[in-house]
């Protein structure tokens, strides 16, 4: 029998104007954007539908932002969508994919993710670390390049999100980074580009947000969530709250496996993926993994209320 997972994107989806389409369709997506203001005490819904950009992009307003945006779409559409076996979500996708599930109440995790963006800017100065995107070679070359950078400048640089179809983001601080692909230019890699982003996400430089963010994360009440949910530390499925919130402890420190969760969710006979939030990235990934693994997939990515005729 075929399976169906549930993905939810991570921070770089965002865009002026998210989920407003949806809360002008439904009222329950309206409801759960008044509720996402309520439980942070201002108004995320005018930053989400006004902007400007800049402040959008702010990682304590992005987390929440794209957090509600997939919520909204649940709420709205996911009753008419086929029950996921499985859920997964990218990085901060991950809070996305356990409100989902029933796992952790929407107002909990929308507060929890606006301090683990507000822990994570803080760890590290702006313009310390940094994060670029290493395309099209494998990842124990990118591995040995990152070591090879980190013993030549004695700072830190790691594969930070290994998110398949020959896409491996390294983070680190500026200068181990910059080094790492010099290093990687030098063992034929020829596409590298550096992140818009302002700190070094899912790398040692951000323990002391891991750190912070434990007693927060201790704090909330987690429950048995309605399906598993393949986590993005160690890439299995996970069903036991104190598992849960260990991972989402450990996840932001951690590298993103993504590619080991799509390999996983293919293996376990997943044909049907639905991106649900804003942007289309995982779906692409997706859809390129399959097409390497050869096996016929059906993805869909849910980000506005038109979107829900690919169901069809």
């Amino acid at each position: 029998m075929t399976k169906v997972a549930w993905l939810f994107p991570g921070q770089g989806s965002q865009a002026v104007g998210m989920g407003m389409a949806f809360a002008q369709a439904y009222p329950s997506a309206d409801k759960v954007l008044k509720a996402a203001d309520e439980a942070l005490g201002f108004e995320l819904s005018k930053i989400m539908a006004e902007g400007p950009e800049e402040t959008l992009k702010l990682t304590e307003h992005t987390q929440p932002a794209i957090l509600t945006h997939s919520t909204m779409v649940v709420e709205s559409c996911g009753a008419k969508l086929p029950k996921p076996d499985y859920v997964a979500g990218h990085s901060l996708g991950e809070y996305s994919a356990l409100v989902a599930a029933g796992s952790i109440a929407h107002a909990d995790a929308v507060r929890a993710v606006r301090e683990r963006g507000r822990s994570m800017q803080e760890a590290v100065p702006v313009g310390v670390g940094a994060m670029a995107a290493i395309i099209g070679m494998a990842a124990p070359d990118v591995e040995a390049g990152c070591q090879d950078a980190a013993k030549a400048t004695g700072k830190v640089v790691v594969p930070a999100n290994y998110n398949g179809a020959g896409q491996i983001v390294i983070a680190g601080h500026a200068e181990a980074v910059d080094a790492a692909i010099e290093v990687l230019k030098g063992k034929g890699g020829r596409k590298m580009m550096k992140l818009p982003v302002s700190a070094p996400f899912h790398s040692p430089l951000m323990e002391p947000a891991q750190k912070a963010m434990e007693p927060v994360l201790r704090a909330l009440e987690f429950k048995t969530p309605i399906c598993p949910l393949i986590n993005n530390v160690d890439a299995v499925q996970v069903t036991d709250p104190e598992t849960i919130c260990q991972g989402l402890i450990r996840q932001i420190s951690g590298a993103v496996r993504w590619e080991a969760i799509m390999k996983y969710l293919l293996s376990q006979n997943v044909a049907t993926f639905i991106e649900l939030g804003p942007g289309k990235v995982l779906s692409g990934i997706a859809s390129r993994m399959a097409k390497e693994a050869g096996v016929e997939v059906k993805v869909v990515s849910i980000g506005n209320p038109e979107d829900l005729s690919q169901q069809s």
